[in-house]
């Protein structure tokens, strides 16, 4: 059975190992002082999926009013399932909570960005509801 649950700074090993799959370097140190920080918005929710004392599946994300939009949004900053969990219905049960969470925060919709090679995530994406509707750029801004 996964069970869902809030994340603490205790599951940073595991977010660090979860994020590493996306591509991310992101060390213990710094994903316990981010679990801290995001946990004290009140807006930034991060979720594990645990299955057998294990976590196996994290979601992150943030709930934002957008001057554009008449109710607020839940946009999904992070969804990442460890390679041996996947199609075992961990993400969609992610991707759910993330909707409920939503719900009842009155948002009017949950959206979300994944890489352009993240074939496999589009499709699972599609496969809950999700349509392609904009692409996302960014630019990296120079540290002085």
């Amino acid at each position: 059975m996964i069970e869902i649950r809030a994340c603490t700074p205790d599951d940073a090993a595991a977010v660090s190992t979860l994020l590493s799959e996306l591509g991310y370097t992101v060390p213990i140190r710094q994903a316990t002082e981010n679990i801290q920080e995001l946990s004290k918005t009140g807006a930034d929710p991060i979720f594990v999926a645990v299955a057998e004392d294990r976590v196996v599946g994290l979601l992150a994300a943030h709930l934002c009013r957008m001057l554009q939009y008449a109710s607020p949004v839940v946009r999904v900053t992070a969804l990442v399932v460890e390679h041996p969990a996947r199609h075992r219905g961990v993400g969609r049960l992610l991707m759910e909570h993330a909707e409920q969470i939503g719900s009842a925060a009155g948002c009017e919709f949950v959206e979300l960005t994944s890489a352009m090679n993240r074939t496999e995530a589009h499709t699972f994406y599609r496969s809950i509801g999700y349509e392609p509707n904009s692409f996302r750029f960014r630019k990296p801004l120079v540290r002085r």
